[in-house]
């Protein structure tokens, strides 16, 4: 029998499923709204599982005060609530402007579209598992669809401390396992590897940049849009290092990935490299770019700079790497030069020390295992332990 209530106060009632299971619900209005909602399962006799009736009672009082809190503010649609959460990360919490161009794209060419004008505290967990389920079907990668989910989650967040929804509905969703990497080991250029490269680059006047600038990306580790920022000011020879303090993104000048700067050990045949550019370039100035077009001292452009690089590998005879993967040259050859991983993780702007885990594999074995797998099997089987 149907627990029912005065107009305007909710009703609670049971119903059951195919599998026979009975749950607790409860119908309200809200508004002009009626909503009916599932409160909990029903507690069987002699159980300490679900709710008895006057626990879901309790339990459907608070659902009802929540809606009428939300209610009674100005009901945000999801685009309403993430457009105000993306300004204020923009303005008030000042993010990268790559980060805010990325959720503004995200909320634009997913979200929007696929929850429509829908108020964010109608949105609940399996309409965002369903999300979920269509953005990997279209076959977006699971670290995308993590990225949506992420901003989601941050956009529910938001709109709960100010009233606009009741809970966070993607923190009731399990998130998709990222995919595996189809490049399993970590791709980067052996020193030999690095010479012939180097040796490939065309003798012409982009060249003589792109040679400094590719000994560079290996032999410090900078990303390539920190290394087309960096300026002759940030070059310290009298200390052997190299300081990182801007990056190039999309077209502009930004902070570095991890909004600090860092520096990082120069060693003496870059400092080298790097002298004899600045004697041969026209534009020396400690403001000047280091590795600027000779002609017009402006950012190489980074799309032909993938090109010529490409075309450098391939007539070298080496490895087909991506730019990006000349940092691995440097990360792989310091651990394996017994630099800790801490330092490691400081040199390369890595937020997250399991970032940096990749190069561990890369340096000496702490154990010294390769003697203990010698001295056990290095001189074959003894015959006095022969089954």
């Amino acid at each position: 029998m149907s627990g029912r209530r005065s107009y305007g106060s909710g009703r609670l009632f049971e119903r059951a499923d195919a599998a026979g299971r009975v749950s607790w619900y409860g119908s309200w209005w809200v508004g002009g709204t009626r909503v009916k909602r599932k409160i909990a399962s029903k507690r069987s006799p002699g159980s300490a599982d679900g709710l008895t009736r006057a626990q879901a009672e309790k339990e459907l009082r608070k659902r009802i005060e929540r809606d009428v809190i939300v209610a009674g503010a100005a009901r945000r649609t999801l685009e309403e609530a993430g457009n105000a959460y993306v300004d204020h990360l923009e303005h008030v919490m000042e993010r990268k402007r790559s980060t805010i161009q990325d959720y503004r794209g995200h909320l634009r060419r997913h979200l929007v579209p696929f929850f429509g004008d829908r108020p964010i505290d109608r949105i609940d967990p399996a309409q965002v598992a369903q999300y979920l389920k269509r953005k990997r079907s279209d076959g977006l990668s699971s670290k995308t669809v993590q990225d949506h989910l992420n901003f989601l989650h941050g956009i529910f967040s938001f709109a709960v401390k100010r009233g606009w929804a009741h809970s966070n509905a993607v923190a009731y969703v399990d998130r998709p396992k990222k995919n595996r990497s189809p490049h399993q080991r970590v791709r980067f250029l052996q020193p030999s590897e690095l010479d012939k490269l180097i040796d490939a680059v065309p003798e012409d006047t982009v060249g003589r940049v792109e040679r400094a600038l590719y000994l560079a990306a290996a032999l410090t580790g900078l990303r390539q849009g920190e290394l087309l920022a960096l300026k002759w000011l940030d070059v310290d020879w009298s200390v052997g290092r190299v300081r990182v303090a801007d990056n190039f993104t999309r077209g502009r000048m930004d902070t570095p990935k991890s909004h600090e700067g860092r520096s990082v050990p120069m060693a003496a045949r870059l400092a080298s490299e790097l002298e004899d550019l600045r004697q041969r370039s026209r534009f020396r100035a400690d403001s000047d770019l280091v590795f600027c077009h000779p002609e017009t001292g402006h950012v190489l452009d980074p799309s032909k700079m993938r090109k010529r690089f490409k075309a450098a590998l391939a007539r070298a005879e080496v490895r087909e790497i991506t730019f990006h993967e000349l940092r691995h040259t440097f990360g792989t050859q310091m651990a394996a030069a017994g630099a800790p991983l801490r330092a490691i993780q400081e040199w390369m702007g890595h937020a997250d020390a399991k970032t940096t885990e990749i190069y561990r594999h890369y340096a000496p074995d702490p154990s010294n295992g390769a003697a203990f797998v010698e001295r056990a099997f290095g001189e074959g089987v003894n015959s006095d332990h022969a089954s």
